[in-house]
Formats: C-alpha cells, sequence, structure tokens
C-alpha cells in the first residue's frame, strides 16, 4: 500500500531509493544491506569509468544497473538501487520487475534538507556542479508527491545519514520535518536577550563567558546580544574593564549546546567594512544553525575611533554609511554569486561562502529621526530606549513610515530579588545620583514588578527587550531575570 509503514521493511524486496546528491543515500543502504544486494549508479562509474563521479561513464554504467536489478529480481533477490531515483521510467520500469518476480516493492525517499545536502556534496572529491545539484533537488521535490499513485508496496520516508528500520526486522524510523527553531516568549508575548555590557570575568574570561550563557539558556532567555565597542563606555563602567571583539566571544557561545540567538547590539558601521561584517555574521549563522541576529547603527563616540584610528565623519555620512552597510550586507547574505547593483551600492559579485543558515535579522539601533526612518526601511526590526514616555514618541514615529514595524527596546533595569534588596542594589549602583532618581531611571524593582512594567511594553507592541543589568557579576544573577522570561 501507499504511504509510509510503521511495520518492518520486507525482506526480501527490490528497495528504490530517492534522494539527490548529497542526501545519504548509499549511507543509509551501507548500514542496512550487504554490499552484495545495493546496486548503486556510482559505484558501477568507478568501476566501469575513473571515479563515482566520472559522468561520461553513465550510458554504460546504467546500462549495467538494468542488466544487475533484472538478474537479482528475477533471481527473487533483495535489491536496493542507489541512484537519484527520479526518472519515471526507470523507477516504474524496476517496479515492473518487482512486481513480476513476486517480491515487495519499496520506494525509500531519503530526506534531507537542502543546505546539509549541500554542504555534504561540497565536501565531495568532485562536487556536483552547484546548478546541477539544484535541479536535482527540485526535481525530487516534484517526484515524491506522485511516488503514492505508482503502486509501491509502501512509500517510506527516512532521514538521510541516521540509523533507520533493518531489512526484516525492527520498525520504519518515519522522517518528520525538523520542527521549527524554538522561538522563546514569555507568556506575554515577549522575548528576552540578555545584552552583556559589561565583563566582570576575573581570570577566566572563557568560563565566564561558558557559564553566563548556559546559565542564560537554563533561564529561558532568547539570546544572548553582546555590545560592541573599543573601550569601555562610562554609562557602563571604567575605561580599562574588559570589553572582548564581540565577534571573536559569539565564536566561542555558538560552540556552547544552547538554543540562543546571538548577535551584536549594535555594531557601529564605522568600525568594519560592511562586507567583513556580513561575512561574520554569515559565519556565525553557520555554526548557529541560524541563531544569528545583527545589531547595527551609526556609531556615535568618538573617542574610541580616534584612539583606534578609525576615521568618525559627520552624523550625516555615518548614516549614509548606514544605510549602504545594510544594503551591501543583504546583498551578500542572498542566493548565488550574482552581481549586485542597487540604490547605494554596486557590488561585482556575491561571493560570501558559508552562506547563513537562515534570515540573519537586522537591528537597526538609535533614536534620531533618520536612523528611525532607516530602521523602518530598510531593518527589520528598530531598537530604541524602554523608557516612557519617549518610548510612545519614537513608536509614533516609526510606524508613521512602516505600520507593521518590529519594535525592540534596550531596557536597563535595577531587579532585585524583594523590596529590600531592590533598594540595596540602587545605593550600590547610584553614584552621586539620588537614590530616587537613580531607581526612577533604571526602573527599580522586584521581579513581579518588572514583568508589570514588561506588559506594558507588550501592550504597546514591543517584539522583543534586550535587557542588561548593571550589576551582573556572574551566572548566579540571571535568577533574577528568569521570571521575566515566563
Amino acid at each position: 500500500m501507499a504511504g509510509s509503514s510503521d511495520g518492518p521493511l520486507p525482506d526480501p524486496a527490490l528497495v528504490v531509493l530517492v534522494g539527490p546528491s548529497g542526501s545519504g543515500k548509499t549511507t543509509w543502504a551501507a548500514a542496512r544491506y550487504r554490499a552484495e544486494e545495493v546496486v548503486s549508479s556510482d559505484a558501477l562509474r568507478a568501476l566501469v569509468g575513473s571515479g563515482p563521479a566520472d559522468l561520461d561513464a553513465s550510458t554504460d554504467a546504467f546500462d549495467l544497473l538494468e542488466r544487475i536489478v533484472a538478474a537479482r529480481l528475477a533471481r527473487g533477490l533483495s535489491t536496493v538501487v542507489d541512484t537519484l531515483g527520479t526518472d519515471d521510467d526507470r523507477r516504474l520500469r524496476w517496479l515492473g520487475l518487482g512486481r513480476a518476480a513476486g517480491l515487495a516493492c519499496v520506494a525509500v525517499v531519503v530526506d534531507t534538507p537542502v543546505a546539509e545536502a549541500r554542504r555534504r556534496n561540497a565536501d565531495r572529491d568532485r562536487p556536483v556542479p552547484a546548478a546541477v545539484l539544484v535541479q536535482q533537488q527540485r526535481r525530487h521535490a516534484a517526484v515524491v508527491p506522485t511516488l503514492a499513485e505508482e503502486g509501491w508496496d509502501a512509500v517510506v520516508t527516512v532521514p538521510g545519514g541516521g540509523r533507520g528500520p533493518e531489512p526484516g526486522a525492527g520498525t520504519v524510523e518515519r522522517h518528520t520535518t525538523p520542527a521549527p527553531r524554538e522561538d522563546r516568549r514569555s507568556s506575554q508575548g515577549l522575548r528576552v536577550v540578555l545584552q552583556l555590557s559589561r565583563f566582570p570575568w576575573g581570570a577566566d574570561p572563557r568560563g565566564w563567558l561558558r557559564d553566563v550563557a548556559l546559565a542564560a539558556d537554563d533561564a529561558g532567555l532568547a539570546g544572548i546580544a553582546l555590545m560592541d565597542h573599543l573601550i569601555q563606555i562610562p554609562q557602563v563602567d571604567r575605561a580599562w574593564s574588559p570589553i572582548p571583539e564581540p565577534w571573536v566571544a559569539l565564536g566561542l557561545l555558538a560552540g556552547l549546546d544552547t538554543g540562543l540567538d546571538l548577535g551584536t547590539l549594535v555594531t557601529p558601521v564605522t568600525f568594519r567594512p560592511a562586507g567583513v561584517t556580513a561575512k561574520a555574521a554569515a559565519t556565525l549563522s553557520a555554526l548557529t544553525s541560524g541563531r544569528t541576529f545583527l545589531g547595527v547603527g551609526a556609531g556615535w563616540w568618538e573617542r574610541e575611533h580616534a584612539a583606534y584610528g578609525l576615521p568618525f565623519p559627520p552624523a550625516h555620512e555615518r548614516l549614509d554609511a548606514l544605510e549602504t552597510a545594510i544594503e551591501t550586507m543583504r546583498a551578500l547574505w542572498s542566493a548565488g554569486t550574482k552581481a549586485h547593483a542597487g540604490e547605494r551600492v554596486t557590488l561585482p559579485e556575491t561571493t560570501c561562502y558559508p552562506r547563513p543558515a537562515g534570515p540573519i535579522p537586522v537591528v537597526v539601533g538609535g533614536t534620531g529621526p533618520r536612523t528611525l526612518r532607516i530602521a523602518a526601511a530598510l531593518g527589520d526590526a528598530a531598537n530604541v530606549p524602554s523608557t516612557l514616555p519617549a518610548l510612545d514618541d519614537h513608536l509614533a514615529t516609526l510606524r508613521r513610515h512602516r505600520p507593521d514595524v518590529t519594535v525592540t527596546v534596550l531596557d536597563l533595569p535595577t531587579v532585585g530579588t524583594d523590596r529590600d534588596d531592590t533598594w540595596a542594589r540602587v545605593e550600590r549602583l547610584r553614584g552621586r545620583s539620588t537614590a530616587a532618581s537613580y531607581a526612577a531611571r533604571t526602573h527599580a524593582g522586584t521581579p513581579a514588578e518588572q514583568r508589570d512594567r514588561y506588559g506594558l511594553l507588550a501592550d504597546r507592541g514591543v517584539d522583543t527587550v534586550f535587557v542588561a543589568l548593571a550589576d551582573l557579576e556572574g551566572p548566579d544573577d540571571l535568577a533574577r531575570v528568569a521570571p521575566l522570561t515566563r
């Protein structure tokens, strides 16, 4: 019968594999059948030609394949046909031979994510040309829905490269489409992302970053954003306090087994050529299976530019550069390697490998009128401060430019475990400010009070809160933030 089978694969049987190059057909078959039972077009090319990729030998190889398949089926032997499986005439001919021999006939669809098949293909000594692989994948997608109508005893879908049902024993491993990447949201509908702006890591920078990230993951936070500055800013800590180059640090975090989205908030376009930033973000996306975002801004602190020998042009030029940077990065992340002739930039090619493993959201940070216009027109989201009533003004401006714009906020709260702890933190942190003014400016309160405030943000349509704690010392501090994610 047609459809996926819940029982063992029949044995003996005709098994026809269906999958494009790099899908893992050969691996799947080798794990389940004797070498003599598998009839592979690649193996026969190697036998009659110079190797498995010798396409000039295809005609001779398929002549042999047809003869071997017919001979084995006539003898009632299990026969696994390892080709692309998308040639309708050949596939139906093999089905007819299997029927004539009285054997069960099974089509096994080897289902592998397109990106993974491309990666495997690229790792081969002689990869299939990219254009050919694209054609194979399109043909595969067109053929699979038709199999159920061809009269197979079973059409079984298996994940490429993994273990599955053994012939004659066990159960069929049914492939399901991987679930979409978890979208961590609180009951208020908000994504809460930790923004790391200070790094009191002592003698173990790596261990501190690792432990904070793992604690953030355990707390249910949606991601981590690293502030991108060359010198620690006075609003956060002393100039001689450590502040890491973010893309290097994000590479470390990418190696951890978490579900956190990773990115910057925000990267000034004055620090690096836009193409270099695009390359860094694409690499991070590849390393995290697409869990990457990019915060960008025009830059504002002249001191760090001067200290590092970087130009710091006037504001209008930096905003021009912001627009150009976003267009450049999107062009480099797009499919193919074609030339790009856009409104602001022309590129002779867009060769940027590895490609991102998924869309990279561009979050534009800043509150100036032109910055908000750029965020609405070119960004995937706008990032503004969370403080009311200024937030309402920013929201009104953004929505005049684009009613459906996604809005994120940077929140700098003082969070205490209870009222006494909250005010003790205010006293430690307020510096020369009065306690009352500091508490008001930093929304000092318990987690329950912060949630009430976040509810107001959600009511205004805020999508994501980037939360930065002025007194974050280590992983234990994230227990105070965990209730905000629920």
